[in-house]
């Protein structure tokens, strides 16, 4: 005799306008969690009917719930942000979203909201707010640099801090550049475009440079940080691998009172 087959979870949502915002356009949130976790989803009115796997959906359930929940709070899904939600839920179904994705760092010049995507992104957050000395060691494309860039700005912005000091090994990344023309800023800027690159994401252009020429944000070599006392200053250090260890001894007895230092690296891509 066949098992048999399990009826279909059913989700109802009161509000249609954030029910709309749930399925996303074209029903784009809710293909997004079929495919991601292996489960069909029927709409019927403001009912989503769920068939599947019974865990798999117990955790689109979920996943659909705590979005809903986040559209409660007037936070904007976006698809990524489905795929964010399934992999946070699958690693540990009693998180809570709202504990992450509300956790707003800083809100760009484009009016785009940063905040944590994952439960790690989350604990580098506050362990940037809790410490004055904080090491984000992870591949490419985890946020290292960029969220501690969002929490230094949003720092600058509170005046908790009197400027932001961003700075990189002069590395190459595998090839030679040879000399380069210019004088001395001109030389360096290629090796500091990544930091200026997540600034200008953050702030306009016009309001970087002002900072910028003011000595507010100041983005230097590695090398230039010998000799100094960076008092009440946050710095951040990128590319923190390519450092000898005679390099992150200077940098970190360069840190003064009132100061705060990121330290971000990955520890596969030593150039």
């Amino acid at each position: 005799m066949a098992d048999p087959v399990p009826a279909p979870a059913a989700l109802r949502f009161d509000d249609s306008r954030l029910f709309r915002e749930l399925l996303g356009q074209h029903d784009e949130h809710l293909k997004t969690l079929e495919r991601q976790v292996g489960v069909r989803i029927d709409v019927t009115d403001q009912t989503l009917s769920l068939a599947g796997d019974p865990l798999e959906t117990e955790l689109a359930s979920r996943v659909l719930v705590q979005l809903y929940g986040l559209l409660e709070q007037g936070y904007p899904i976006y698809p990524a942000d489905v795929d964010y939600a399934v992999r946070i839920l699958s690693s540990d179904r009693n998180a809570k979203l709202r504990d992450i994705f509300l956790d707003t760092v800083f809100i760009s010049a484009h009016k785009r909201v940063i905040t944590p995507k994952s439960v790690a992104q989350k604990a580098y957050i506050d362990a940037i707010r809790g410490f004055d000395i904080v090491f984000g060691v992870g591949p490419a494309g985890t946020g290292k640099t960029y969220l501690a860039m969002a929490m230094a700005i949003a720092e600058l912005m509170k005046n908790s801090f009197s400027r932001i000091i961003l700075t990189r090994p002069a590395v190459e990344a595998g090839e030679k550049l040879g000399f380069l023309p210019g004088d001395l800023a001109e030389k360096v800027n290629p090796y500091l475009r990544p930091l200026y690159d997540a600034l200008h994401d953050m702030v306009d252009f016009d309001r970087a440079r002002k900072l910028v020429e003011r000595g507010t944000i100041e983005v230097a070599p590695l090398a230039f940080m010998r000799g100094r006392t960076l008092n009440d200053s946050f710095v951040i250090l990128d590319e923190a691998q390519n450092t000898t260890t005679e390099q992150m001894k200077m940098f970190l007895t360069r840190l003064g009172y009132g100061s705060k230092a990121v330290i971000t690296g990955d520890v596969t891509q030593v150039d």
